[in-house]
């Protein structure tokens, strides 16, 4: 059985061949080349864009096919991308929430809350941070308006941390 499909590319990954001939005749040579990049194109746009702003969103570089409002249990298949940024905060004492303006605007759904923190004991953490100890965790959770973190009554102070978010965008 092939697992190669969709131009060439194993799975319909973004995959680029490591070699290929290239004929002679010129006129064969001009439809390869053009194919080559069609192919290198496509696989370059598919991959994950891995730059991280912290003073605008940029494209992920990810696309989802989901229902484009907040009911997403009908699928629609309309293709949508998602925008990332980084918000980078400092000191949340313990038991605090600190409130972080987001400015999204053109929003459908989040993708993906996350983010990572370093605290006074010193340690880092991963937001949102679970732990077994009561009143240790690190929560975080976002509405129309801000990012809020809060740090548990039981956590050391954060000093600073990072909160990534990941939405589609109904444009």
């Amino acid at each position: 059985m092939s697992t190669t499909q969709n131009s060439g590319r194993p799975n319909g990954a973004p995959y680029l061949r490591t070699s290929r001939e290239f004929p002679e005749d010129p006129k064969k040579l001009t439809l390869q080349i053009s194919k080559s990049y069609i192919e290198i194109a496509n696989a370059v746009n598919s991959r994950t864009i891995s730059i991280f702003p912290i003073s605008n969103s940029i494209p992920t570089g990810e696309t989802w096919y989901i229902n484009s409002t907040t009911d997403l249990t009908t699928n629609n298949n309309q293709r949508q991308q998602t925008v990332r940024q980084v918000y980078v905060f400092s000191t949340i004492d313990t038991g605090a929430t600190l409130y972080i303006p987001h400015y999204i605007t053109n929003f459908v759904m989040f993708s993906k809350i996350y983010g990572t923190c370093y605290t006074n004991l010193p340690d880092y953490r991963p937001i949102p941070y679970a732990s077994v100890a009561a009143n240790t965790n690190i929560d975080v959770r976002v509405d129309t308006t801000n990012i809020y973190v809060a740090n548990g009554t039981g956590s050391p102070q954060i000093n600073s941390g990072m909160i990534i978010l990941e939405w589609l965008t109904s444009v």
